[in-house]
């Protein structure tokens, strides 16, 4: 990253204690309904976010200064498009506003749907390969 003097973080926990703590009470807050709804999910750093990997990238999150922005797939966003259409978004991504609660129980469904989705796509694999061998 020569020439650049944007950050690169180490792990999730080293992304999150950049911010001002009510920041990283929202952030931890986040990370940890993640972690309890994609309990075998693996954390790690991704285009410089945290990200949440389960046979491929699950979730990534960030924080921003007015939002944290919650990164689900465009697959995500259209399975719960009605229930994320208070917020602003893009095919894949979601603004939950930094000085509203986040919608914990939404967050928790669409990282259940995308363990699935995950989940489904990795079996299947499995069997096209196992057919072609």
């Amino acid at each position: 990253m020569e020439g650049s003097n944007k950050a690169t973080y180490e792990s999730v926990t080293d992304y999150i204690s950049q911010f001002p703590v009510e920041v990283r009470v929202i952030l931890e807050e986040l990370r940890g309904v993640i972690r309890a709804a994609a309990p075998d999910a693996k954390e790690k750093i991704s285009y410089q976010m945290p990200t949440f990997e389960l046979y491929g990238n699950l979730v990534h999150f960030a924080a921003y200064k007015n939002h944290i922005g919650f990164y689900p797939a465009p697959s995500g966003i259209q399975a719960f498009q009605a229930e994320l259409s208070p917020y602003k978004g893009a095919k894949g991504s979601v603004q939950f506003p930094i000085d509203q609660p986040l919608p914990l129980d939404l967050i928790i469904r669409i990282v259940k749907f995308r363990v699935t989705e995950n989940v489904e796509k990795a079996m299947e694999k499995r069997k096209s390969k196992k057919k072609q061998s």
